[in-house]
């Protein structure tokens, strides 16, 4: 693909779209004419995802309202408590949340952070986003996730912009009051599926997500991905492939993997015909380093160093597992890896406003999808996939532990 088409791409997708917002199905849309256009068929398959419209959100400190955005799917009503500041999730500091409301030093949490505080009786929790430095003062949008909530009651969580935040903790604020008004609602997401046969009834599949932040125009996180699965099947659409290639462009990613988990979900009973699972998250930066997280078997990894060796092209890889749509692949024995250009968040920022289309470089981006098309080709064309169905224990172990199913030790 040319600098001008690939420039098209990230002019047509430069806005935000969110999970489950007409905005993601427009690009939804978008992806799938983009491979029929490249000759393969293709389809648009809803999931569905929480929703909600957040009428009012006010956070008072000391009587005095400040900034806030509410989360999403957090509930509505009003709390109110003593301001406990949290900066550490330890026992010690955990024991003391008792009919309090938390800040914490995070823009999120997990589901075991999320399950000790409620078992220690916090009222409600404000997290933090930003940077005290920079002039911008956005508030991120994020929302409580059932798979954070799990068994447990909700609470209201709101996120303040870092100096708020410093401010509470300096002025030694007593007391905050919460309140937010909420309409919560099962919305859609959409994942879009593309097939471009081989000679065997077996499959590759690649896969990206195309959602982003609220905040966030998604140029590098992960238009950059959706861009690299296209060039593969340009590269590869003429070619005589044993496997055939299945697109995946995932939706709703950026709220647990969502779009993915969704995918093997509905299409458990085929999963037994993908060979392997080649994911594409963040590409093509200016700076950054290229890596890749293999979750499947220790020689695969050492596969694609030598690879990267044969052809010039540094790439460090390692097995363990890689916060992107490759996972849910791997929970379901499916051998998967995660390809990515890793910047420096000052270079090239996600989740912001500042994941634009300028923190990119074409030429870099085109030597990422060549080494991803030529990898892809070479398994795609294999008499027999190289790559064995056993995860690793230790693989296995870093599932259970990335999808709240043990503590990490």
């Amino acid at each position: 693909m040319n600098s001008k088409a690939l420039k098209q791409i990230f002019t047509d997708t430069d806005f935000v779209h969110r999970s489950g917002t007409p905005e993601e199905l427009r690009v939804a849309e978008y992806l799938k004419a983009r491979c029929e256009a490249f000759g393969a068929t293709a389809r648009i398959e809803a999931f569905p995802v929480p929703m909600a419209e957040i009428e009012e959100t006010h956070v008072f400190a000391d009587g005095k309202e400040i900034p806030a955005k509410g989360f999403f799917c957090c509930g509505s009503g009003e709390v109110e408590g003593e301001l406990y500041y949290m900066p550490s999730q330890d026992r010690v500091s955990v024991a003391g949340a008792k009919d309090k409301i938390v800040l914490m030093d995070t823009s999120g949490i997990g589901f075991f952070g999320y399950q000790d505080l409620m078992k220690a009786g916090a009222k409600g929790i404000l997290f933090q986003y930003g940077d005290l430095h920079n002039g911008n003062r956005d508030i991120d949008e994020r929302d409580l996730r059932a798979a954070v909530v799990g068994e447990q009651q909700k609470v209201l969580c709101a996120m303040l912009h870092v100096s708020a935040a410093v401010a509470l903790v300096k002025n030694k604020t007593k007391r905050v009051r919460i309140q937010i008004k909420q309409r919560e609602y099962e919305g859609e997401s959409h994942n879009v599926v593309a097939e471009l046969p081989g000679k065997t009834d077996e499959w590759i599949a690649l896969s990206a997500h195309y959602d982003t932040t609220a905040l966030s125009h998604g140029s590098y996180d992960n238009m950059t991905g959706c861009v690299g699965i296209l060039g593969v099947l340009e590269a590869l659409k003429n070619k005589p492939l044993n496997y055939g290639l299945r697109l995946v462009f995932c939706g709703s990613e950026e709220r647990g993997l969502l779009g993915s988990k969704a995918y093997v979900r509905d299409h458990e009973a085929e999963l037994e015909k993908i060979a392997l699972n080649v994911n594409l998250d963040m590409i093509g930066t200016i700076m950054g380093k290229f890596i890749a997280r293999v979750s499947a078997e220790e020689a695969l990894a050492h596969y694609i160093t030598y690879m990267g060796a044969e052809l010039g092209f540094p790439v460090s890889a390692k097995t363990g597992v890689y916060s992107s749509d490759s996972t849910p692949f791997a929970d379901k024995g499916v051998p998967a890896l995660s390809f990515a250009r890793l910047a420096n968040g000052s270079v090239a920022p996600i989740h912001c406003r500042f994941d634009r289309p300028d923190v990119l470089s074409m030429e870099q981006l085109q030597k990422d999808i060549a080494f991803i098309a030529e990898f892809t080709r070479r398994m795609a064309m294999s008499a027999v996939c190289p790559v064995g169905r056993d995860i690793p224990d230790s693989v296995k172990k870093e599932l259970d532990e990335y999808l709240f199913r043990k503590r990490r030790d």
